[in-house]
């Protein structure tokens, strides 16, 4: 009953990664552990899963060509090295406690993510104009533009907007999400795709898309850690990433032909509710 409930675990995690541009061991930590899989094992063992689903996940996004290849390389580049020093760490860091701070963080990266939508719905509402005023517009005469830019229309529009990432900016962010990926035994994702639309203002699908890139590489130190250490289960592993790979190939599919901020709406709701209830269970 405990490996069924792993694959069930390994599906719906699968799906999100997919769908949202995340390793999803943020999310399978706390659901294990729920299920009965002992802390620490909890914690490490959907690392090296993550490597094949997001993978397969990356794959989808990559041949719409929405990846930011330089923003890939930045963060691999300073973030592998810091995963490796988050993973050591877990030597003087309980498995409960790390528990206890992924459940937090869900629900932190869940408020951010209702806000955030929040506030581009709203900012996105177009004034509908009266009718009045449509029949006046269509009497003036049309003006000739002259610049060869002009503003986007809508807030969604200004998400398509390439913003080309300040150096020292992608260098925090890497190394930010490298210690924290090692510390918590997860790919980063969770934290990777907010932190390339916030602080390096990338558009939104981009932004999934070279989270998944990132996350698969940022998982392979990690593993190799808590391997030594003796943290993995690997049948775990093996159920996880059974079900966890096709689910976030459909995913990313279900994700390129889906209005990404209802999207980040949806997931951040899900963090929310599950974040509270592992906090409020254990």
């Amino acid at each position: 009953m405990t490996l069924l409930g792993v694959a069930l675990i390994g599906l719906l995690v699968g799906f999100l990664s997919g769908l949202l541009g995340k390793g999803g061991s943020s999310i399978a930590t706390p659901m294990l552990h729920a299920i009965g899989i002992p802390a620490i094992i909890a914690v490490a063992s959907p690392l090296p899963a993550t490597v094949p689903s997001t993978l397969a996940a990356g794959y989808v996004y990559a041949k719409e060509r929405v990846v930011d290849w330089r923003i890939v390389r930045w963060s691999i580049g300073f973030g592998a090295p810091a995963t490796v020093v988050g993973a050591l760490a877990t030597r003087w860091t309980s498995g409960d406690a790390l528990v206890k701070i992924t459940d937090v963080i869900l629900v932190v990266i869940g408020i951010r993510l209702l806000v955030a939508t929040r506030r581009t719905a709203a900012h996105d509402q177009p004034t509908k104009p009266s009718v009045v005023a449509e029949h006046a517009s269509a009497m003036l005469p049309t003006p000739t533009l002259t610049s060869t830019a002009t503003a986007p229309a809508t807030a969604a529009a200004a998400a398509d907007v390439i913003v080309e990432p300040n150096a020292l900016a992608l260098v925090a962010v890497a190394c930010t999400v490298g210690l924290m990926s090692g510390l918590l035994a997860n790919s980063g994702g969770f934290l990777l795709a907010p932190l390339f639309i916030t602080v390096l203002r990338q558009p939104i699908k981009p932004a999934l898309a070279s989270s998944l890139a990132v996350a698969s590489v940022l998982a392979l130190p990690g593993t190799v850690v808590h391997a030594t250490l003796g943290h993995i289960d690997w049948t775990v592993v093996g159920v996880l990433a059974s079900t966890s790979v096709p689910f976030s190939f459909l995913g990313a599919r279900v994700a390129l032909r889906t209005d990404p901020f209802r999207l980040e709406r949806l997931y951040g709701i899900a963090l929310v509710v599950l974040g509270t209830g592992f906090l409020v269970l254990r």
